[in-house]
């Protein structure tokens, strides 16, 4: 092999070796958000407990998850990025195990917190540091295959919770993540290069602030529907999340060195893809949780069955997000993403019009492609577009907004739909659960369409550049601070 080869094959190797930690890593974080979700049955005959704790096995994760991705962020560029991405993926795993043993209802909701925690500081940093392994021309299609993974693990968490339960046991749906983590921990010390954020250092007001008001906001989002929205706590969380939430933006328009700058918000390019990416999962994560529920109450399926009915929705993205990338390289990501969002719009749109308490599964199958090719645009060339709207050292924090976005998206989208279809329909019979749903995902299909107008505010790549060159509207900064310990 020659002295040039050698070269470029160990950069290609930092590449795939990157791409496949950060995206299994990644898969094992988004998987946790609704795996449980059909196991919920079989977790309460053995440990009990009663509705509420079965909830908060659920927004345990979602709520830890969410209110520590931008401080898990912080703490990847300040003091690292692999070994905080490290620290995380150990916790995460332990958590995994102790979820897995966990002998009571509540040692088991203490589990899935820890699990959160671990999740926030891992999975910001898994797009970070793939970035700083991927030459900038190759990154639309290595965000692609990492899109792909990701949204196959949100989406098909259902089946993959179901399916474990049905087959083996519910234990499994948490011990399925211990040897993945094992795995990953020896190869992400010796493949993946250190980085920081250039300057960075932690933001302790903003962190209280951003944390705090994420807090109130999720934890108002995940009681609302159960506890009812004019219930004292659920109010006093949501106003005090916001009233937080208003501060950390006046108080980091002000700072000298903010968690957040306000000023990435400036950039159509980042408020953009962050407005897209929240009311994208507003509309999927809603969808996903009825729609798993129809087909096992209403349609008669088993979970696993329902699952694999799923697949042409929740397996797109394996085939269609790679594309994607491809695409985004060439024509730019805004094109790809807007079309992505007014797909999943009309698939959620079909589904409400055909969905009825005897639908054949024929019927329903044009919306379930329609959906997942829709998905599969989304989630590859929306990273993409996340990171090139800001300066590289502050990719970090762009991820733990966007992610922190994301999960904030699918609490409201749970909470709103179910809210929706428990003031048109409810469980009572097939028919009930029906008139309940199709209001919903009509709703979820609106919220999709106004992500796809935010799409279309994001800045045309200007002509001439070269693929995978960032539609910035600021001016360039220094690479990222990177050594191969």
């Amino acid at each position: 092999m020659s002295q040039q080869s050698a070269q470029d094959s160990a950069p290609r190797g930092r590449a795939v070796w990157a791409l496949v930690i950060t995206s299994v890593a990644g898969f094992m974080a988004a998987l946790d958000n609704l795996v449980v979700t059909t196991a919920l049955p079989s977790i309460r005959r053995d440990l009990g407990g009663a509705l509420d704790d079965l909830e908060w096995t659920v927004s345990a994760y979602t709520l830890t998850f969410a209110v520590l991705l931008m401080f898990g962020a912080a703490l990847g560029d300040r003091f690292g990025r692999r070994r905080l991405f490290i620290a995380g993926l150990a916790v995460f795993t332990g958590a995994s195990a102790a979820a897995a043993m966990a002998p009571g209802i509540g040692s088991l909701i203490a589990a899935r917190a820890v699990q959160g925690v671990g999740a926030a500081v891992m999975m910001p940093l898994t797009l970070t540091l793939l970035t700083a392994a991927v030459p900038a021309a190759k990154r639309g299609t290595m965000y692609g295959i990492w899109g792909a993974v990701n949204g196959l693990a949100v989406a098909s968490g259902p089946l993959i919770g179901g399916s474990l339960t049905e087959h083996v046991s519910w234990h499994w749906i948490f011990w399925l993540n211990v040897p993945l983590g094992l795995a990953l921990l020896p190869l992400a010390r010796l493949r993946l290069a250190e980085s920081h954020g250039v300057g960075a250092r932690l933001d302790a007001p903003g962190t209280l602030l951003a944390s705090g008001g994420l807090f109130g906001i999720v934890y108002g989002l995940v009681r609302g529907p159960a506890d009812g929205w004019t219930d004292s706590v659920v109010l006093t969380a949501l106003i005090g999340g916001g009233a937080l939430l208003a501060g950390f933006v006046l108080y980091s328009s002000r700072a000298a060195a903010p968690m957040l700058p306000m000023r990435l918000f400036r950039s159509r390019a980042f408020s953009g893809i962050n407005a897209a990416s929240l009311l994208m999962f507003v509309g999927m994560f809603g969808s996903i949780f009825l729609l798993s529920q129809y087909m096992q109450g209403v349609l008669g399926y088993s979970p696993t069955e329902a699952g694999l009915r799923m697949l042409p929705w929740t397996g797109m993205p394996m085939l269609v997000a790679p594309i994607a990338g491809m695409l985004s390289d060439r024509i730019g990501g805004r094109p790809v993403v807007a079309a992505g969002l007014f797909l999943q719009a009309a698939g959620l749109g079909y589904m409400a019009s055909v969905a009825t308490a005897d639908a054949s599964y024929a019927v329903q199958l044009p919306a379930l492609i329609i959906s997942g090719i829709g998905m599969a645009l989304f989630f590859a060339p929306a990273a993409n577009l996340v990171m090139s709207s800001v300066r590289p050292q502050e990719q970090g924090i762009a991820s733990g907004a966007n992610n922190a976005l994301r999960e904030v998206g699918g609490a409201l989208g749970i909470a709103v739909m179910s809210s929706i279809f428990s003031a048109q329909g409810g469980y009572e019979s097939a028919q009930s659960f029906v008139d309940g749903l199709r209001p919903a995902l009509v709703t979820g299909s609106a919220v999709v369409v106004l992500a796809g107008v935010a799409a279309l505010l994001i800045p045309a790549r200007r002509k001439g550049a070269g693929q995978g060159a960032p539609a910035l509207e600021q001016a360039p900064a220094p690479v990222l601070e990177t050594t191969t310990r």
